[in-house]
């Protein structure tokens, strides 16, 4: 995950991150079981990417040697599915306390969040694995996380990357980018990092302009559905799919303004043979 600046500021989106994103808080307001009515939306939303990713990945048509994920955030969810079918895992994100969220759970360090009741889940749709056994893939294939910038050129540098079979990112660009041109510049650095016949996995919301972590506001990238599609259309994807789970109670939601969530899946072409 990233996501983006408050409103009458010169502060860059970058700094917003690295300063004022609270880690803690987010995890336990959006990723904890649900206690409270807002929390249930956001649980909502966590099964609705869980059970795409599932759909995506269990039938074993996506697989390979990598996948990277691009702004990973401090959650581990995006990947559960995805571990049993690529031998290693890239994760990354621009702030470094969720990229030490990450480290944490990796290293089994005490006050890691749990993502069990994740795991769980996912065993419950696909019933091939245990919470167990999906931890000690996620630690034996997760081989690096990396900071990474989706402003730039190259989101790694100065790192190069090996090509993926598989790129994921998840609530990312619309919150790191200022607007739709840098949006869909942002979008072509990632999809440089896909092989040619690699797969592209976007996760994201339609149709909104901000959310919040605590008190704290994030602005994001307003985007539609057909942007999304033409941008990837300019940049030589071929959409495979696009799911979409309308917002509930849109209106009374203080936390963000999101019209729909959407899962997508598309196809870097394998170019002139």
């Amino acid at each position: 995950m990233d996501h983006e600046s408050s409103p009458q500021t010169t502060v860059s989106s970058n700094e917003m991150y690295q300063t004022k994103f609270d880690a803690s808080t987010y995890l336990g307001y959006c990723y904890q079981l649900a206690q409270s009515p807002a929390q249930k939306d956001n649980w909502r939303f966590v099964k609705f990417v869980l059970s795409q990713l599932s759909r995506t990945f269990s039938s074993g048509q996506h697989k390979g040697q990598r996948l990277i994920e691009v702004g990973t955030g401090p959650t581990l969810h995006t990947v559960l599915s995805a571990c049993a079918h690529y031998k290693e895992m890239v994760l990354s994100d621009y702030a470094e306390v969720n990229r030490r969220e990450l480290e944490k759970w990796l290293r089994s360090e005490e006050g890691h969040f749990d993502w069990r009741a994740h795991m769980q889940f996912v065993c419950d749709l696909e019933g091939t694995r245990t919470p167990d056994e999906i931890s000690a893939t996620l630690r034996q294939r997760i081989v690096s996380v990396l900071k990474c910038d989706v402003t730039l050129e190259n989101p790694f540098h100065p790192v190069v990357l090996e090509p993926a079979d598989c790129v994921l990112s998840s609530l990312c660009l619309e919150a790191a980018c200022q607007d739709r041109d840098a949006y869909r510049r942002s979008l072509g650095a990632v999809a440089d990092l896909l092989r040619p016949g690699g797969i592209l996995v976007l996760i994201g919301d339609l149709e909104e302009n901000f959310y919040t972590v605590g008190e704290q506001r994030f602005d994001t990238v307003c985007l539609s559905r057909d942007f999304i599609e033409e941008t990837l259309t300019q940049l030589g994807l071929v959409l495979l799919d696009f799911t979409t789970q309308l917002a509930e109670n849109r209106e009374q939601n203080q936390k963000c303004d999101y019209e729909a969530s959407y899962f997508l899946v598309a196809r870097k072409n394998m170019g002139p043979a």
